[in-house]
């Protein structure tokens, strides 16, 4: 396990020489192959300890979503059975969706529940 900042730096230097043989990456036979897989996950762990990647906004989630379905705030106001005012105050962040607009949200834009619930 990584503790370091100055081991992950350095073992992160050593999986920069490993890369360089394209055997080390392809060839299970090779002599850098378990070497570099082992690195990996150390890396991985310290990285996942280290630099936790956070949940994006539901707000820019939703925008996303939206762009990527083409749905303006009038579609998706009917797609949510709400007003159009009220998905503005989502998207402004004025307000939050309650439970069973949250549960639509997370079935209608296939957004993962977690993130609409904020958990």
């Amino acid at each position: 396990m990584i503790q370091t900042e100055k081991e992950y730096n350095a073992i992160v230097e050593r999986i920069e020489i490993l890369l360089q043989d394209t055997d080390n990456i392809e060839n299970t036979d090779a002599k850098g192959y378990i070497e570099l897989n082992l690195l990996f996950d150390l890396v991985a762990d310290y990285e996942e300890r280290t630099y936790p990647v956070k949940k994006p906004p539901l707000v820019e989630v939703i925008k996303l979503r939206m762009a990527e379905m083409g749905l303006n705030q009038k579609r998706l106001s009917e797609l949510l059975g709400v007003s159009t005012s009220r998905v503005s105050e989502y998207l402004t962040g004025k307000s939050e969706p309650p439970l069973k607009v949250a549960r639509e949200i997370s079935a209608k834009l296939d957004i993962d529940a977690s993130i609409v619930l904020g958990v």
